[in-house]
């Protein structure tokens, strides 16, 4: 499947705009204007740097300006084959064609965590006779929840960095830089199809694998160092997620212990991925396996998060955030000890929630020594 070019299964935009009208409607609102873009993307199908979405009970309408006449086209005929989505092409009057769209509409909801204050001003002033209301995570509830098209996507983008780390890992001998190692993951990862890397990779040797989001530096690796990994491949709009901490050459024994903790963490936090189970109590069963080892203080990020259009999405697996996993949720699970002075380990898959446990979509062994 890896590099055989994307044709995977389709995904169901009219059912995502159902499933947005019903969540309006408990919101009390006429219409919603949507404008994170991967939101737009999300319901529409449109990829383009600049597009709003208008919808309302009966109607949906994007408006982008004339850089996008054709490609707008295009990608709203092949996503709502179901109760297609009008458009409107505007490049002078931007916000007079969203009060189009939304006139006589008595209550506006905007998405709250991108509108900035200015953008709330104009609307307030076009939208003239609409109540504006401030709505949150809308759309982004919606997206934790995953189709077959997008868990394939993902599931397609892990292959790619599987083989990638398979294909480049044993140059790790050699004593590239950081810098130059997180560039071969990221061309091995573009000749096998990706788009790009779902972010920038994390390549931290030795010490600086301490610090849990390093950039890769101009520090080589040498043999004995432990090297955290931390990367992903982007396809179809959607990301994969994977860490691999390894050892150049043989472990010291307080390397060996660090990585078997870890590991083991990671492990049964993983097992306890299933639907209905707390985003907490995985968790706390990452945080048990670590604190029992006297290194719970080192433990200081979140197990996991969603994972999907962006490479961090609802939900939040950590101590500080409720909520529950669900069915095809897809999420990462990646606890994590890092040590100032020895360097840290991360383990990370991502998985898809099941009813009864979870598939993982990354499958690069977890061996210690390479």
């Amino acid at each position: 499947m890896t590099g055989s070019g994307l044709a995977p299964a389709t995904m169901d935009h009219a059912g995502r705009l159902a499933a947005l009208r019903v969540a309006l409607g408990t919101h009390e609102v006429d219409a919603f204007v949507v404008t994170n873009l991967l939101n737009v993307r999300y319901l529409s199908g449109f990829t383009g740097s600049n597009g709003v979405l208008v919808v309302t009970g009966d109607d949906a309408r994007l408006v982008t300006d004339g850089r996008y006449r054709e490609q707008a086209a295009a990608e709203l005929g092949d996503a709502c084959v179901d109760g297609p989505i009008g458009l409107t092409i505007e490049s002078i009057d931007f916000d007079g064609a969203l009060a189009a769209a939304v006139a006589g509409r008595v209550r506006v909801g905007l998405e709250a965590a991108t509108i900035t204050w200015a953008a709330q001003r104009r609307y307030a002033e076009r939208f003239a006779g609409s109540e504006l209301v401030p709505l949150s995570n809308v759309v982004e509830l919606l997206r934790a929840v995953k189709d077959a098209g997008e868990i394939e996507r993902i599931e397609r983008a892990a292959e790619i960095a599987d083989a990638a780390l398979a294909q480049s890992i044993g140059r790790l001998h050699g004593r590239p830089t950081e810098r130059d190692f997180a560039f071969t993951l990221e061309t091995a990862m573009r000749r096998m199809g990706a788009d790009g890397p779902s972010f920038d990779t994390i390549v931290a040797s030795g010490p600086n694998g301490a610090r849990p989001h390093a950039r890769p530096s101009s520090r080589r690796i040498e043999r004995g160092d432990l090297v955290v990994l931390d990367f992903g491949a982007k396809l179809g709009g959607y990301h994969s997620d994977m860490t691999r901490t390894v050892c150049v050459g043989p472990p010291s024994p307080q390397q060996r212990r660090l990585f078997d903790v870890v590991l083991a963490a990671h492990e049964t936090a993983r097992s306890g991925v299933r639907a209905g189970v707390a985003t907490k109590g995985i968790d706390a069963l990452a945080r048990g396996v670590i604190g029992e080892a006297g290194w719970a203080e080192q433990f200081d990020h979140g197990t996991g998060h969603g994972i999907g259009l962006a490479v961090h999405e609802y939900p939040i697996l950590s101590r500080a955030t409720p909520g529950a996993l669900e069915r095809d949720y897809v999420v990462t699970v990646e606890p994590g000890v890092y040590l100032a002075g020895l360097g840290g380990v991360r383990v990370e898959d991502t998985v898809v929630v099941g009813e009864s446990g979870c598939r993982s979509l990354t499958l690069f062994p977890k061996s210690l020594e390479v």
